[in-house]
């Protein structure tokens, strides 16, 4: 079994500090089990400790361990994979992240009792959710190493939630390590506080070779397939991977292909508008219906639906409450997935449009969408480099403005109308 960072691809800085960090919090472990409890090195202040000063068996502090990190870069760069495999590293009986130990099988495969893992199914992260995460936190570990909690898109924690948060990382309980992933350190993303006191593992876009040879070694995709499915993701490995192995997500991604196509006039645009939003919305739906069916049953067992025992029905209507609660997270879960699903989507159209943008500038650089070359190289000649580019901000504007909370529908539709006009 390869070890526990084989799947964070094209990141090799990173991994190099992450196994240097992993080394140094084994030896801390080693020093404190001997002489006194374990002791993290600030977040920060790593750099500046002096060599002599490191309970850590000779490890240089340097390289040392703290107890809050964040993990940054753009979708598809492995944010989430690089800090489960921290944690899996930070769990390992070697401190190495060899993948072969308890430690490293358990925390990978999301069942390791001292590792808790925060995906935030709705549009926020909220302060409930939060302290009694933080609270849990703060327990002894079982197996005698780490608490760790990874907290995917932090940049949803809402400002209660984040205040809840920075409480816990300034006052960390001994042997508690939080791992956060988000965009960037940027204030929309991460608050400034929260920035100050974690050290920061920057993650870049991988390149496409490396994600085809991922797809090829450890997916048994041909040859071409990968390297065509890892250009056409933008370096994104997860979506190569579906590009590369579901024919319903190919069907998707030519059908928003071919929208430029569409654009012959003003109802043209609206009918797009619509088409991309019922085309999120179908996705979404699909990906979320199973799972919110079998919530709903778990749930309604629990609380006694088809029992016949005295007081079953009672119990039953009593749970009405618990219910809607359940129907309003599903609900939320449900606008995400749409969500990410358009977004998706823009990601692919504004490809397109940076590929005629290239042309159009004659870039020697390979295109996004080699099965759109010829179309986009059409586009070009038609709207020259200021036509393309105003068109590919189009794109990323209608991005921007659905992460504000603008109605993805008239986001679309405003964005439908600016590519059609130029």
């Amino acid at each position: 079994m390869p070890d526990v960072f084989a799947d964070l691809v094209g990141q090799d800085e990173a991994v190099t500090e992450l196994r240097r960090a992993a080394a140094a919090a084994a030896a801390v472990l080693r020093a404190g089990a001997v002489d006194r409890a374990p002791v993290l090195i600030p977040a920060g202040d790593a750099a500046d400790a002096p060599a002599g000063d490191a309970p850590t068996g000779g490890v240089d502090p340097a390289a040392g361990m703290t107890h809050a990190w964040i993990f940054t870069g753009p979708p598809g760069s492995g944010r989430s994979v690089a800090a489960r495999a921290f944690a899996a590293a930070l769990q390992c009986v070697h401190g190495t992240g060899c993948g072969e130990c308890q430690g490293c099988r358990t925390t990978m495969g999301g069942t390791h009792a001292d590792v808790r893992l925060v995906v935030p199914e709705g549009l926020s992260i909220g302060v409930n959710e939060m302290r009694a995460l933080v609270l849990r936190a703060a327990s002894t570990p079982s197996g005698g190493r780490w608490q760790v909690v990874i907290i995917e898109d932090a940049d949803r924690l809402t400002e209660a939630a984040g205040n809840a948060l920075l409480k816990a990382i300034e006052e960390p309980p001994p042997r508690t390590v939080f791992l956060l992933c988000a965009p960037s350190t940027h204030p929309d993303d991460i608050s400034v506080t929260i920035r100050s006191r974690c050290r920061v593992i920057p993650l870049r876009q991988p390149p496409a070779t490396a994600v085809a040879e991922v797809l090829v070694r450890r997916d048994g995709v041909a040859p071409d397939v990968a390297q065509w499915a890892a250009a056409a993701a933008q370096g994104h490995v997860g979506r190569a991977r579906r590009l590369a192995r579901d024919p319903e997500a190919r069907k998707r991604r030519e059908a928003v292909l071919a929208v430029p196509r569409r654009l012959t006039g003003v109802g043209a645009a609206f009918d797009a508008a619509s088409a991309l939003i019922e085309a999120a919305e179908a996705e979404a739906a699909a990906s979320v219906t199973e799972a919110d069916a079998a919530e709903r049953a778990a749930l309604e067992t629990a609380l006694g639906a088809g029992g016949t025992g005295r007081g079953a029905s009672g119990a039953i209507r009593g749970a009405a409450g618990q219910l809607k609660e359940l129907e309003k997270r599903q609900k939320s879960r449900a606008t995400r997935a749409q969500r990410d699903a358009l977004d998706r989507a823009l990601v692919d159209l504004a490809g397109f449009y940076r590929d005629a943008l290239t042309m159009a500038l004659r870039a020697p650089v390979a295109p996004v969408h080699t099965d759109t070359a010829a179309l986009a190289g059409a586009g070009a000649q038609k709207w020259d480099a200021e036509g393309a580019l105003r068109r590919l901000e189009a794109v990323l504007a209608c991005r921007a403005a659905i992460e504000s909370n603008v109605k993805p529908r008239i986001a679309v539709e405003a964005m439908m109308l600016a590519l059609w006009k130029g």
